[in-house]
């Protein structure tokens, strides 16, 4: 079982090939791991340039044609709303073109899939931009699914990490790119807390989507290519500015 993950919801786009469960290769463009750890946020690259070229090297580097795979997944969101739509057209027409099956998959569930080895909570902190980050609260069971202890949630950063305090005797592991942004801020509140920031970016988020996209490919629990849309959690810049328009032209 050969699944083809793609995230294109952050910052970095990654695809990630998983077959059985391991992860086989992943390409992540840019590799913002190598850059030094601080505050500073990372400029989004264009993922509509990167993200087939990243699929082909995948590809070539494995010796595999896409008509050997079994099934294409895409992070669906939240995340970049650009991101977002380019991945899930992408996808779109691969699966067209090939006559591929293709799973969705939310974003945070697929970031927290990448601690599959974690014992404790894991949370998704993903940069929202605008002072807000992306969050939810998850934890791996003894079967090895993932179960979901909260909500995806747009949010203060402040209190996405006073939800953390809930769980006092559990370590918790914070994944995403919100845990550079607002490390002095996890660092303050938790301080009384055991914890860990991840900042690496390996493995990548389109790892944590074909992981779990495989469990529903063999369930043969697909999503129509044509009805995939983007998880949005709160509305887009020109949602917010219609109102303002149109209020100024009374």
């Amino acid at each position: 079982m050969k699944i083809l993950g793609i995230d294109t919801s952050t910052a970095i786009a990654s695809v990630a090939l998983v077959e059985d469960g391991a992860l086989v290769l992943e390409e992540i463009h840019p590799d913002f791991s190598l850059r030094e750890v601080g505050a500073s946020r990372p400029e989004r690259a264009n993922h509509a340039e990167t993200v087939l070229p990243l699929v082909d090297s995948l590809l070539r580097k494995a010796c595999l044609t896409l008509t050997e795979v079994n099934a294409l997944s895409v992070a669906i969101g939240p995340g970049s709303f650009t991101g977002l739509r380019i991945g899930i057209s992408t996808v779109m027409g691969l699966a067209f073109g090939w006559d591929m099956p293709v799973v969705g998959i939310p974003t945070l569930p697929a970031i927290a899939a990448r601690a599959a080895a974690w014992n404790g909570v894991i949370c998704p902190f993903l940069d929202a931009r605008k002072g807000e980050v992306y969050t939810a609260l998850f934890r791996n069971d003894k079967n090895g699914s993932l179960r979901r202890l909260a909500e995806d949630a747009v949010s203060l950063p402040e209190k996405a990490l006073l939800t953390i305090l809930s769980y006092p005797r559990e370590c918790c592991l914070l994944v995403g790119s919100g845990t550079q942004v607002y490390r002095e801020l996890i660092e303050s509140i938790l301080s009384g807390v055991d914890h860990k920031a991840q900042r690496e970016m390996s493995p990548s988020t389109a790892f944590g989507v074909a992981r779990l996209a495989e469990g529903k490919v063999r369930k043969r629990e697909f999503n129509s290519p044509g009805l995939l849309s983007p998880l949005y959690l709160r509305p887009s810049e020109a949602e917010v500015q219609r109102p303002r328009e149109a209020k100024r032209h009374e």
